[in-house]
C-alpha cells in the first residue's frame, strides 16, 4: 500500500496544483468505439456509507481506497469515475484520471442513519464547479419521499442542477428513488414511479442521464424511459455471482449505456479488484 507522501506535500504546500492538473487533463469523448460505458464509483464516503458486505468501515482508509481505484481505472475498458471533488482532485494529483470520464458528485448532505438523511442538499460540486474543473458531467441524487417535505427542495435543486449543466454541454446523471424513512422501494412500480418524476425535471432533458438499481422485470422498467440509463452496482454482499448474473440481463435491454459500480468492484470479497473490473467489463455490449 503506498504512503502518498508526496500527495500529503502537495496538498499542503501547493493546492493550486489541483486547478492546474485539472486544467491539463486529457479529456476524451463520452463514447469511444463501444456503445456502454463503465464507471466506477466512488462518491460513498461523503455520506458516511463506508460499509460492504460484513465490512462496516471497509472504505474508511483513504490510502487504500486511492489504491484500489487507481487498479481498478486501469484495467482496459473503464471509461471513467464518479466521484465527490476529495477524491477526484487526490486522483487529479496523482495523474490518473487522463483519458478517462470524470463525472463530479453533486448533492451529499443527507448523511446515511441521520435524522437528516432526506435533506439531500447539494454540498459538493456544482454546475459551474463541474464545468471550472473541466468535468464531463454531474451526477445527483434524488430521494422522492411523499411523507418528507424535504423532497420538494431536492426535486428544485436537482431540476436547477440540470438546467445548468445542459447550459455547458454537460451530463447531468440523475439517481432517482421513490423512497420513504423504511428504504427505497426497489420494486419495479417504485423505479418507474421515480423515473418518471426524475426524467422531467429540468429545463430541458437533452443531457439527462439515468442512473437505476437492477430490480424485477427490468424490462417493463426500462419501457418507463427514453433516456440513456446506466445501471447502478450497488453493495452485492457475499453474493457477487448473482449480481453479475443479474447485470448481465439487463445490459441487453435497449436503453442501457453502461454500468456504475463502485463497492462490489472496489471490494469485491477475494479483494482481487482487476479481476472483478475485468469480469464486469466483458458483460459489456453484449448481444
Amino acid at each position: 500500500m503506498a504512503d502518498y507522501r508526496e500527495l500529503r506535500q502537495i496538498r499542503a504546500r501547493f493546492p493550486e496544483r489541483i486547478a492546474e492538473a485539472a486544467a491539463v487533463r486529457r479529456r476524451r469523448p463520452l463514447f469511444r468505439g463501444r456503445d456502454q460505458l463503465m464507471i466506477i464509483a466512488a462518491d460513498h464516503p461523503a455520506r458516511g456509507a463506508l460499509s460492504v458486505g460484513g465490512r462496516p468501515l471497509a472504505m474508511g482508509s483513504r490510502v487504500e481506497l486511492l489504491d484500489r481505484l487507481t487498479v481498478a481505472l486501469r484495467r482496459p475498458g473503464v471509461d471513467g469515475l464518479l466521484a465527490t471533488p476529495d477524491v477526484v482532485e487526490d486522483l487529479l494529483l496523482l495523474g490518473a484520471l487522463d483519458d478517462l470520464l470524470v463525472i463530479g458528485s453533486m448533492n451529499r448532505g443527507g448523511l446515511q442513519g441521520a435524522v437528516f438523511e432526506f435533506d439531500d442538499r447539494f454540498t459538493a460540486y456544482d454546475a459551474a464547479a463541474i464545468a471550472g474543473m473541466r468535468l464531463d458531467g454531474g451526477k445527483m441524487l434524488c430521494r422522492i419521499a411523499l411523507d418528507e417535505p424535504g423532497t420538494a427542495a431536492t426535486l428544485q435543486s436537482c431540476g436547477r442542477a440540470i438546467t445548468e449543466l445542459a447550459g455547458d454541454g454537460l451530463v447531468a446523471m440523475v439517481e432517482p428513488f421513490w423512497s420513504g424513512r423504511a428504504g427505497n422501494d426497489l420494486s419495479p412500480d417504485g423505479v418507474i414511479r421515480a423515473i418518471s418524476v426524475a426524467q422531467g425535471l429540468g429545463a430541458t432533458s437533452a443531457r439527462t442521464w439515468l442512473k437505476i438499481p437492477v430490480v424485477a422485470d427490468m424490462e417493463r422498467v426500462m419501457r418507463a424511459t427514453t433516456l440513456p440509463t446506466l445501471l447502478l452496482g450497488g453493495d452485492p454482499g457475499d453474493s457477487p455471482g448473482l449480481a453479475y448474473a443479474s447485470w448481465r440481463a439487463a445490459l441487453r435491454l435497449p436503453g442501457v449505456r453502461g454500468l456504475v459500480v463502485g463497492r462490489a468492484l472496489l471490494y469485491p470479497p477475494d479483494d482481487d479488484v482487476a479481476t472483478a473490473v475485468d469480469t464486469a467489463v466483458a458483460l459489456l455490449g453484449q448481444d
